[in-house]
This record gives C-alpha cells, sequence and structure tokens, in this order.
C-alpha cells in the first residue's frame, strides 16, 4: 500500500489543479456512513421480533435460532473474509459488503415468513462481518493520508462511534417506527435499503487505499498476524472485547423481554429506546474518555460494566421493578462497555502491522462478535426453563466474573506498549 503521504498525492493531485483534500476527506465520511447502515441494519428486526412471534406465533425458541444464523453469519464471514481487503483492496471488499445488507434488507420486505427472517439475518450478518474490518481499516487509512506524519484522532473516534453507535441507532428507528409508523415490518427496511443504495454510490467513487497485492498471498482463514512483540497486548484486547460485547449481548437479549415480563412494559419504541440508551452512553463514553491512558480505561470500564449490571439486576429484583433504575444502569453498563471498546480497539490498531491491519481488525471484531453472541443464544435457550429474572442474574454474574478475571490481563506492563504513546490518546494508526 502507498504510504500516507504518497496516498494522498495520487489522489488530490491533478495536472492543472490546485491541490485539495476533498476526495479524502469525503470517502472517509462516505465510508463512515457506509458503515453506519450496516451497523444500524443489525439491530433493526431486535424491537421487530415481538410483533413477529404475534404475527406468526413464533416460538422463544424459533426467535433464538434466528437469532443464531445472524450469529453464525458474522462470525464465519469474520473468519474467511473479513482479513481478505488486505490483498484485494478495500472497496473489492466493501462493496460486496454493502449489497449484501442491500439484499438482506429486500429479503426482509419481500420474504416475511419466519424462513425469509432467517435467511435475511443470515445474510445480514455475512454483510456485517465483511463490513466491520474493511471499512474501520478503510477509514483509518483514509484519515492517516487526511493527515500524514501526525497523530490525528479522527478514525479511530469515528470509527468507534460507527461501530457501536449503529448498533443503538438501528434499535432506536425501527422501535419508533414500530410504535407509530404504519407496516412497521417495512418501513425501516426501506428506509435502510435506500440509505445502503447511496453508501454503495458513494463508496464507489471514492479513492481506494490498498492496491491488489502482486503477487496474491495464497488464501487462508482468519488468523493472528501480529508482531511477536505485540502478541500479549493483541490477546488482552481479544479477550476484553469478547467480555465487553457479552455486557451488549447479554442486554440486547434480554432487554424487550425484561421490560414486558418484569417492568410490564409493552412500548416497542421504549423497546428500542433502552437498546439505543446502552449504544449511546457507550459512544459518548469513547468520545469522552479517549484521551485517557489504557489502564484507567480498563479499570473504569470493568468497574462501569459490574456497576451496571449489578443496578440492572436490582431494578428487576426490587419488590416493585423501578423502569428509570433499569435505564440507569443500562446506560452505566453501556457506559463501561464504550471504555473497554475504546481502551482495545486503540491497542489493535496500534499494534496491528500496516500490512496486515484489515486482518488483525477481524480477530478483533470476531472476538467481540463471539461474546456478543453467547449471551444472546444462551438467554434464549435458558428462558425456555427457568424465569427472566434468574436468567438475568446468572447471565449478569457470569459476565461480571469474567470481566473480572480480564481486568488483570488487560493491565499488565506488556499490554500498556512501553515507549509509545497510549494508543488511545488522540492517536491513529502508525
Amino acid at each position: 500500500m502507498p504510504d500516507a503521504r504518497r496516498l494522498r498525492d495520487l489522489v488530490i493531485t491533478r495536472p492543472g489543479q490546485q491541490t485539495t483534500t476533498r476526495p479524502l476527506a469525503a470517502g472517509f465520511w462516505i465510508v463512515a456512513f457506509a458503515l453506519l447502515c450496516v451497523t444500524s441494519l443489525a439491530t433493526v428486526p431486535s424491537p421487530l421480533y415481538g410483533l413477529y412471534q404475534h404475527r406468526d406465533a413464533l416460538s422463544l425458541f424459533a426467535i433464538t435460532a434466528v437469532y443464531a444464523g445472524y450469529a453464525i453469519g458474522i462470525v464465519v464471514s469474520l473468519f474467511l473474509a473479513g482479513h481478505v481487503s488486505d490483498w484485494y483492496g478495500r472497496k473489492v471488499i466493501l462493496l460486496p459488503a454493502l449489497a449484501l445488507a442491500a439484499f438482506s434488507a429486500v429479503i426482509f420486505i419481500l420474504w416475511p415468513s419466519f424462513s425469509g427472517i432467517l435467511v435475511a439475518r443470515i445474510v445480514n450478518g455475512v454483510s456485517l462481518g465483511a463490513a466491520l474490518a474493511t471499512a474501520t481499516a478503510y477509514m483509518l487509512e483514509l484519515d492517516a493520508a487526511l493527515h500524514p506524519g501526525t497523530r490525528s484522532g479522527r478514525g479511530l473516534a469515528v470509527s468507534t462511534v460507527v461501530n457501536i453507535g449503529g448498533l443503538g441507532f438501528g434499535a432506536l428507528i425501527s422501535g419508533l417506527f414500530a410504535q407509530y409508523v404504519a407496516h412497521p415490518l417495512v418501513v425501516p427496511y426501506v428506509v435502510f435499503l435506500v440509505a445502503l443504495v447511496l453508501a454503495i454510490a458513494g463508496v464507489t467513487f471514492s479513492p481506494e487505499t490498498r492496491v491488489r497485492a502482486e503477487p496474491l498471498p495464497r488464501y487462508h482463514p482468519q488468523r493472528i498476524e501480529v508482531p511477536d512483540e505485540s502478541r500479549a497486548p493483541y490477546l488482552a484486547s481479544l479477550l476484553g472485547i469478547g467480555v465487553d460485547f457479552a455486557a451488549f449481548g447479554l442486554f440486547a437479549g434480554l432487554a424487550g423481554t425484561i421490560l414486558v415480563a418484569s417492568l410490564h412494559r409493552q412500548s416497542l419504541a421504549l423497546a428500542g429506546v433502552a437498546v439505543f440508551v446502552t449504544f449511546t452512553a457507550s459512544v459518548v463514553a469513547q468520545l469522552t474518555l479517549g484521551s485517557w491512558p489504557t489502564r484507567r480505561l480498563a479499570v473504569c470500564g470493568v468497574a462501569g460494566i459490574l456497576v451496571g449490571l449489578a443496578v440492572i439486576v436490582m431494578a428487576v429484583w426490587l419488590p416493585t421493578p423501578n423502569l428509570v433504575l433499569f435505564l440507569v444502569g443500562d446506560g452505566i453498563t453501556g457506559a463501561g462497555g464504550g471504555a473497554v471498546f475504546r481502551c482495545t480497539l486503540g491497542v489493535v490498531t496500534a499494534v496491528a502491522p500496516p500490512a496486515a491491519r484489515a486482518e488483525a481488525l477481524a480477530g478483533f471484531f470476531l472476538a467481540g462478535y463471539v461474546g456478543l453472541s453467547v449471551p444472546v443464544v444462551g438467554v434464549g435457550i435458558a428462558l425456555q426453563y427457568v424465569s427472566v429474572n434468574v436468567t438475568l442474574l446468572v447471565f449478569a454474574a457470569a459476565v461480571g466474573i469474567g470481566a473480572l478475571v480480564v481486568l488483570p490481563i488487560l493491565m499488565r506492563p506488556s499490554n500498556q506498549q512501553p515507549g509509545k504513546r497510549s494508543p488511545t490518546s488522540n492517536s491513529h494508526v502508525p
């Protein structure tokens, strides 16, 4: 790949014209918008599952199977394709991923039966898995080309916002539409289908940051590809993001059920708002705490997850369950998770070799989405045998123990990258 300065010159200089950074700046925001569309679409179905259940008399096990198909799609896609944009170029992978996301929206619209929902969620997962690492690496490289030789923190900050914020935005839009708009099982998908078509058009004309490798490496699935001296912090980050996303997954899997069964709230808009609060708090924490050193982010993040989960459990176990307390715990958990996400993503982007950036990020997101999927699927199975409150208590305790186990690993001196500025201190990939 050309270095940042050369890429900047190749993209922005034309004979007879003044140098301009517009193509790179526009490309950066277009790719951010594209990733926002894909991550948002991933959570559009979450507040709608109750409608699907009522319309088609679906069992809780059927809904769990749908989510499991989505999770399998993400994991398989990250494992098989999340890293190959390092070889073929970012646009070559991102454009088909966006097309797949649009196709999944079409399936939701035109094939509304259980089979269609299952297929759409699998395709949705495959598209998200292919887009996550590719678009994140693409944004970091465009930002580096815009600011050659400097440590701009914009690429890391914006990529974390669209990765996490998109998950909350999709649920919010879907929940509001489900509550207040006619045809709630169609309109949200139409909105994001239009947005994805616009994103595809924009990415098509955006500057490429990665030239096709010549010769092409022999294909291999996802594997750890970082220097030996960076392996310890990289593996610590994988453990950290796995537990972090497990906290998000626990809430995503139980929020709607808790609102109905424990808090006696039937509002679909409130279900979307509850998920939105989690991920918005995460984004706010990432943006406001981004200059903190890695160790402080890890400590405060894990503390936030533990306190937030405890407040959520208390809110539903009170003699009179408390909605406000539930949402407060929701926000605290999200903020703690955001700090851990910022910490771990910062370490991974700092230690990843430029030639294997998407590969390192694919491994990072693979660990995260495995962590997110296990509680959601596990909760769906557990709810067939025990109450909502007991399920929440058991899974919250498991996630909390996992966070306590991971914390000392994240705080080891080898994970602080001695001699370097903290990777989360308003810096981007070297």
